[in-house]
């Protein structure tokens, strides 16, 4: 039998009701170029030890960032995560099935959650935060939402500083939902806030922000925060660095109103791309707009402690139109290792590890400000930076990945037909000096 036995009369039924004619309409979004006219050219079916033999021979083509130098940031860092977090992870407490519905039964689950939400309130310095989103960028377009569901306004401004993928679902959720985004231009040499403050209107709901930015530059934000509450709008704050904030001003001293940020760096490895794990902080006079859940602290009719889900603010638990999101559930097991991770460093731990990343960054940079024909971009960061290369950055990286260095992130590659000569450089604890020698020497033999 098969898993979804819908007859042809089922379908049309269906398709009637959402006011399709066919299923292909339902991928319309989809542009037709780069659709499957048929199935893919692989073979149907082979023996286990074959299959595994074939894809092994694909992974090994990899360049593992384990075995390389290795300086790509963008939204994704390779940082030390301690074995211990792995270890706790898989712990019997914390095991649960999909979402802690059944607080008897995932106290472990909730308790870390808890813990979970006041690090990531400290790390922003906000008031509220919930139990994690999907991830950054998901998070980002969330938060876009929120702000327009307490102005009552659908314009967002978006910071040329915004990371590309940021911005793109924030468009894509704005395009479905009837709001309106407004992008501005990224410069790398792009000098502050004022720019954007001036485009702040009556209609505009939020501007959003990312500190650091895209190509590396940290901002003190305040003055933009005061030029948007005097228009009405919040501030929305990306960090895709989660690490700077063990050195740099959080957010929420500067104005912000709502906080985003990528958890990634603290105890989750790079993982391909996934998964992560969204970090979301607010203001409490906010929290009933906050997608997602928030878990909370009680007392159980023996006057035992324990943790429930305080705040559910999807369709399952409340009327629809009332909802605030329809997020699933939140990163689980990822917000589970960050909360470990963070809780073994510490606050002592993280400002050691924040100053170890922001002065490996620097050390690179004063090393390939020597090469004739580098310019650094950046003149504020973190552990990350811009960089001006002769010629086209994506060939630089290329030559630069036959010599054993993956080299950082041709703008190019993010904003496709732009900036073709600028590199993002992220430079973390995991770089040893022996690391930056050999980039500036792989960098010094491909530019001669």
């Amino acid at each position: 039998m098969r898993y979804l036995p819908h007859t042809s009369g089922d379908r049309a039924a269906m398709l009637s009701a959402i006011g399709v004619g066919s299923m292909d309409d339902l991928f319309a979004d989809i542009p037709e170029a780069v659709r499957l006219k048929e199935p893919p050219d692989l073979p149907r079916h082979a023996g286990e030890q074959e299959v595994e033999r074939q894809l092994s021979a694909l992974a090994n083509r990899n360049v593992a960032a384990s075995s390389t130098p290795f300086f790509i940031g963008c939204g994704a860092y390779k940082h030390h995560v301690p074995a211990t977090v792995d270890h706790l992870i898989q712990r019997s407490e914390f095991l649960t099935a999909y979402t802690p519905y059944q607080p008897e039964i995932a106290q472990g689950t909730l308790q870390v959650l808890f813990e979970f939400q006041t690090q990531v309130a400290l790390l922003t310095g906000m008031e509220m935060a919930n139990a994690s989103m999907y991830d950054g960028s998901t998070g980002c377009g969330e938060a876009v939402l929120m702000a327009h569901r307490l102005t009552r306004r659908s314009k967002a401004i978006l910071s040329g500083g915004l990371h590309p993928h940021y911005r793109a679902v924030v468009e894509t959720l704005s395009r479905m939902s009837g709001a309106e985004a407004v992008a501005r231009g990224a410069r790398p040499e792009e000098a502050g806030s004022s720019d954007i403050a001036a485009a702040i209107d009556e209609d505009t709901s939020c501007v959003v922000v990312q500190n650091p930015d895209f190509f590396g530059r940290l901002r003190d934000l305040t003055e933009l925060a005061e030029a948007a509450h005097a228009k009405g709008a919040l501030l929305i704050v990306v960090v895709t660095e989660v690490v700077s904030l063990g050195a740099v001003q959080p957010p929420g001293s500067m104005g912000a109103d709502i906080v985003v940020a990528e958890g990634q760096s603290i105890g989750n490895g790079l993982n391909f791309g996934g998964p992560y794990v969204g970090l979301f902080a607010t203001r409490q006079k906010f929290t009933r707009q906050m997608p997602g859940r928030v878990c909370g602290e009680t007392v159980d009719a023996d006057g035992r402690r324990g943790f429930v889900l305080t705040l559910s603010t999807r369709e399952q638990h409340i009327r629809r139109e009332k909802a605030t999101s329809n997020i699933c559930t939140n990163s689980g097991l990822c917000a589970l290792a960050f909360t470990i991770h963070l809780s073994l460093l510490g606050d002592a731990g993280l400002k050691r590890l924040a100053a170890l990343n922001h002065a490996s960054a620097v050390a690179l940079a004063d090393a390939l400000s020597s090469i004739s024909g580098v310019e650094i971009l950046t003149s504020t960061f973190f552990n990350e930076f811009t960089i001006r290369v002769p010629g086209d950055a994506s060939d630089v990286i290329d030559a630069l990945v036959e010599k054993g260095v993956l080299g950082g992130v041709p703008v190019s590659r993010l904003l496709p037909g732009s900036h073709k000569d600028l590199i993002v450089v992220a430079a973390t604890e995991a770089n040893r000096a022996e690391d930056r020698e050999a980039y500036v020497k792989a960098l010094r033999e491909v530019l001669a």
